[in-house]
């Protein structure tokens, strides 16, 4: 049967036509565009339940370099800030640790002078309960350094020098040290702590 004019004949042999890239141009296969990376869940910060103050926006992070590790104790690390900035300071050290995969219950705090606001809550229910979540090792801890005796080791201490008398601050550093098995990090005023340390010597 003859092929009619307005149906032209296809053959399976010939190929369509072709895209080429414009002359002077190379033919690129386009990327995706990367959106954004979903962020894992954090574990819960102590005092969240029973809705414990929690600290305000901060500035930003001061990084300084750690300190090389020696045979005789744990990393110590300080991170500069002025007194009443201490307490975010070591805050801001916390959750750095926990983004980077450690365990809450790795990380005990302590504080020389106001304490933290999660200690203060979970103290007006009473010393039996709030010493019952130290030793269940669950969370991150929250402690007065003049209690640095009653607390157990844990792999990392945060200090937070945020006033408080020299005794108890000279008398909270050998302690915080002595608990701490691979990281201690203290965080205030350079020259205060120096001359705490110097003190203590």
């Amino acid at each position: 049967m003859p092929l009619i004019p307005e149906e032209p004949q296809i053959h399976a042999s010939v190929p369509g036509p072709r895209a080429t890239p414009a002359a002077g141009r190379t033919a690129q296969t386009p990327r995706p565009v990367p959106g954004p990376r979903p962020t894992p869940p954090r574990p819960s910060r102590p005092g969240t339940a029973r809705g414990a103050a929690v600290p305000a926006q901060r500035g930003p992070r001061d990084r300084t370099a750690p300190a090389a590790p020696t045979a005789a104790g744990p990393q110590i690390q300080l991170i500069p800030a002025p007194a009443d900035g201490a307490l975010d300071a070591a805050e801001e050290a916390v959750d750095l640790l926990l983004d980077s995969g450690r365990a809450p219950g790795d990380v005990l705090v302590l504080t020389t002078g106001e304490e933290h606001p999660w200690a203060a809550h979970e103290l007006s229910f009473g010393e039996k309960a709030y010493w019952a979540q130290h030793d269940a090792r669950e969370d991150v801890f929250y402690a007065a350094a003049s209690a640095a005796g009653r607390t157990t080791a844990r792999p990392v201490v945060v200090v937070a020098v945020n006033g408080g008398a020299d005794d108890d601050a000279v008398q909270a550093l050998p302690a915080a040290m002595a608990k701490a098995g691979s990281l201690l990090i203290v965080c205030g005023d350079p020259e205060r702590i120096n001359s705490l340390i110097g003190t203590g010597a």
